[in-house]
């Protein structure tokens, strides 16, 4: 009986070799990852369910966040780019810079993340009036530029700079500014597997400023009554969200509903000091947000802002286009509607 399973097998292979090796083919080619990523407008977020406050107010209406939906380039997507009108082609080095890898981005982008909620955080209870004390930081590495000149690696967590400690990035600025370029700065940290190790970064000079060509992310260990709770998944990161997350937070602090019963979606980073920040892929934004019936798009203010009238203008989009600097510009026109 297997004897003959096994010819069976057999004369079909050799009648249908040619088309088998065919299918292979197309279906490797087809799959082939190429250097491109496809871009095209995402949905909304609606960031209710992203934090939990308790004994939070209710609102009518959702705050919203928009985003870029992103494609890995093959074959075959980055031909369909060709056919869908929506969907651009961009080369892999546009989004991930060459000097680093996947797991690089990834965890700079998830910290990215932290930094944008916890910054949302401190700015929601005190504008709120509620209590929130920092009590711990933390300064860990997630950027090193290609011009960087250091044995510095991502993830470590810097401890002193000149022996002395930092408490923001622009106490990492100033010190730098204190010496002159091609000096070397010993900075202590802490490496991925817990070690303490003294690394150097040396001054460089970029179009007439002192850099050094790193970037690393402030992590905060703080109090705050009430408790909140923030439920992303690991998937989900990026700086973006900072503007809307600071309103949702502080809407479920407030017993008055800032919504007023509209859908609000938006974009742009926030700092500490409640400066909202340019993001980039503003156009698949404001599609996403138009394609999901928004009544109000906050934007950053320059030229995102710019960029969102003009597109509104060329497709005729039936939105509110509101430009905004701070998170209290944003707060300032919800409760004037």
């Amino acid at each position: 009986m297997v004897s003959k399973l096994y010819s069976k097998v057999n004369q079909f292979l050799k009648e249908n070799i040619m088309f088998i090796i065919g299918m292979v083919l197309f279906y490797l080619i087809v799959n082939m990852p190429l250097p491109y990523y496809i871009h095209t407008a995402g949905g909304l977020i609606d960031i209710t369910d992203k934090v939990t406050i308790e004994g939070e107010y209710k609102q009518e209406g959702s705050i919203n966040l928009t985003y870029v939906s992103e494609i890995k380039g093959n074959v075959l997507t980055c031909l369909m780019s060709y056919v869908f009108p929506n969907w651009d082609l961009v080369r892999k080095e546009e989004v991930y810079p060459v000097n680093e890898t996947y797991e690089d981005a990834t965890y700079r982008n998830q910290l990215f993340l932290t930094e944008a909620n916890q910054n949302a955080v401190f700015l929601a209870y005190q504008e709120a009036g509620k209590y929130i004390n920092i009590n711990k930081q933390n300064h860990y590495l997630v950027y090193i530029d290609k011009i960087a000149k250091t044995n510095l690696k991502i993830k470590d967590e810097i401890l002193l700079v000149e022996n002395q400690p930092i408490s923001s990035v622009i106490d990492y600025q100033n010190i730098v500014n204190n010496y002159k370029v091609g000096d070397k700065l010993t900075i202590k940290v802490k490496d991925e597997k817990g070690k303490e190790i003294d690394k150097y970064i040396e001054v460089i000079e970029y179009e007439g400023i002192k850099i050094t060509g790193i970037y690393f992310v402030t992590k905060y260990d703080y109090i705050t009554n009430p408790k909140i709770k923030f439920n992303f998944k690991e998937s989900e990161s990026g700086a973006s969200g900072g503007l809307m997350m600071t309103l949702s937070i502080y809407n479920k602090l407030t017993k008055e509903d800032i919504t007023k019963g509209k859908k609000i979606v938006g974009t742009g980073t926030i700092d500490l000091y409640g400066n909202v920040g340019e993001i980039s892929g503003i156009k698949y934004k404001l599609k996403g947000a138009v394609r999901n019936k928004a009544d109000i798009f906050f934007v950053p203010n320059g030229s995102n802002y710019e960029e969102a009238i003009a597109l509104k203008a060329k497709n005729d989009y039936n939105i509110q286009i509101i430009s905004i600097s701070t998170f209290v510009d944003a707060l300032n026109y919800l409760n004037e509607l």
